[in-house]
C-alpha cells in the first residue's frame, strides 16, 4: 500500500504541478480533501477544485515549472515528500507582475490517503524565499559574524 500511496503523492507534484495535467487531480485528490498550506489563498475551496486553482495559479506564474522529488517516505496512511520547484516568473502571481527571474524553492508535503486518494495535505515551503528571489521582499541583513545587524538589548 505504501508504494501506491507514494505514487499518488508523486503524481500530484510531477504531473499536476510539473506538467499542468489537471485530470490527474480528479484521479488523486478526494472530493473532501483539505489542504493545510498557510500560503494558500483564504478563498481556496476544498477538494479537487482547490488544488486545480493552486496548480493554475503557479503554472500561470511559472509556465516552465519543474518539480523534483528529493525524498519520499511512507508509513501507514501518510506519505512525506521533500521536493524542489524550479521555474521562471513569466506570469502574474497575485499582485506581482512577471519579473523574468528564475526561482528555486524547496518544501515538504505530508499527505494522508484514504481509499487510494489524498484526503488531507500539510505543506511547508519557502514562500518568503520565493518572494525574496522575485525582489518582492527584502532579504534579512546579516552582519559578518552571522548575527543580525541590530544591536542586542
Amino acid at each position: 500500500m505504501s508504494t501506491e500511496n507514494k505514487t499518488t503523492a508523486r503524481r500530484i507534484l510531477e504531473e499536476a504541478f510539473g506538467k499542468g495535467d489537471l485530470k490527474v487531480i480528479d484521479q488523486c485528490i478526494a472530493t473532501s480533501h483539505v489542504d493545510h498550506d498557510p500560503a494558500n489563498p483564504p478563498s481556496m475551496p476544498n477538494g479537487p477544485a482547490g488544488i486545480k486553482m493552486i496548480v493554475q495559479l503557479y503554472r500561470g506564474a511559472y509556465p516552465d515549472l519543474r518539480m523534483t522529488i528529493e525524498d519520499q517516505m511512507a508509513e501507514g496512511d501518510k506519505v512525506v515528500t521533500r521536493w524542489t520547484a524550479r521555474g521562471t516568473h513569466q506570469g502574474n502571481l497575485g499582485d506581482l507582475t512577471p519579473t523574468g527571474r528564475k526561482v528555486v524553492v524547496t518544501g515538504i508535503t505530508i499527505d494522508r490517503l484514504l481509499g487510494g486518494k489524498i484526503a488531507e495535505s500539510w505543506t511547508t515551503w519557502d514562500y518568503a524565499g520565493m518572494l525574496q528571489q522575485l525582489g518582492a521582499m527584502p532579504r534579512p541583513r546579516v552582519s559578518d559574524a552571522g548575527r543580525t545587524s541590530q544591536p542586542h538589548a
